[in-house]
Formats: structure tokens, C-alpha cells, sequence
């Protein structure tokens, strides 16, 4: 490999295990993005210095997020990788998959625990009335978790869907919440 590539190659491995994947993804995806021909996984063991088994793993978890596709060479016996070139369809089908399920379940959480203390509250009444309060804040608290985590799964959807954000609604939350 290049000087290059090695750079770039540890560089996107650290990026991606930033954002909580495997640091050899990165690397793998980023020397398959550099190359001008697809890489049997001998060719990534050898320029990565990977073990087979970690170049298969590593090739099988970046397909299954379509960053990464097996092809057949004609001539060849063994399989060939290239990487997804379009980056916006590989970041958004990243968001899509991975942080808007996190959002979601976020959103659920967080309705769930806003109508456990709403519950709490109602049987609570009058006679506990420091208690009360405190629930009332609390349940003010989640309120605004539940309508941060709505929003962002609001700008994420419109970014998956049109590649473009509405700054209107991010700006409105923030002039609110102070």
C-alpha cells in the first residue's frame, strides 16, 4: 500500500470505531474504496496484514450493510469485494438502519416512562403534595427528552429523504427551551 492509503486506511478505521463499529470495517471499506479493481480477500489480508478469519468476518458484516458487495470475476475461483462508492447511500443507509431504530426506541422509552409518571401522579392526588411537585417536574423533564428525540427523528427522516435538512424546527426547540 501507498503511504496514502495507509492513511487514509487507519484514518477512516478509527472514525468508524468512533462511531461504535469494528476499526478493521473502516479499514477493509476504505482500502476497498481506494481501489481502482475489486480485492479478493487474500489481496485484503496481505495489504491490511488481517487474518483470514477477521477479513471474513469483517467482509460478511460490511455486506450485510450493503458498504461492501461480493462479486464473481469471470476466470476467477474466488470471490472479489468492492466497496459502495455513493457515500450518501452508504451514510443514509447507516442513519436509517442503525440511528433511527436507536431514536425510536428512545421515543418509546421515553412515552413509556412520561405515562408511568403521569399514572403515579393521578393516584398520588392531593395528599402527597411535595411528591406531586417533584413528579410534575420530572414529567416536565421527559417531556422535553420525548419532544428532543421526536424532532430528531423528524430532521433524520427528512434527511433520508430528500438529502436535505429543515433547520426550522431544530431552531424553534432551541429558542424554546431557554
Amino acid at each position: 500500500m501507498s503511504p496514502a492509503e495507509k492513511v487514509l486506511t487507519e484514518t477512516v478505521g478509527r472514525l468508524i470505531e468512533f462511531w461504535g463499529f469494528g476499526r478493521n470495517m473502516g479499514r477493509v471499506w476504505a482500502l476497498l474504496y481506494l481501489s481502482p479493481d475489486p480485492l479478493s480477500a487474500r489481496d485484503i489480508r496481505d495489504k491490511l496484514d488481517l487474518s483470514a478469519g477477521a477479513v471474513s468476518m469483517t467482509v460478511t458484516d460490511l455486506g450485510r450493510w450493503g458498504v461492501v458487495r461480493r462479486i464473481w470475476l469471470q476466470g476467477e475461483r474466488k470471490a472479489h469485494y468492492v466497496a459502495e462508492v455513493n457515500l450518501w447511500r452508504m451514510v443514509s443507509r447507516v442513519l436509517s438502519e442503525r440511528e433511527r431504530t436507536e431514536i425510536v426506541v428512545a421515543i418509546e422509552g421515553f412515552q413509556e416512562a412520561f405515562d408511568l409518571l403521569e399514572e403515579s401522579r393521578r393516584r398520588a392526588g392531593a395528599h402527597d403534595r411535595k411528591r406531586t411537585v417533584v413528579m410534575a417536574e420530572q414529567a416536565l423533564r421527559i417531556r422535553q427528552l420525548l419532544e428532543l428525540a421526536k424532532l430528531g427523528r423528524s430532521l433524520l427522516d427528512a434527511l433520508l429523504a430528500t438529502s436535505k435538512i429543515d433547520a426550522g424546527p431544530l431552531t424553534r426547540f432551541l429558542l424554546r427551551a431557554k
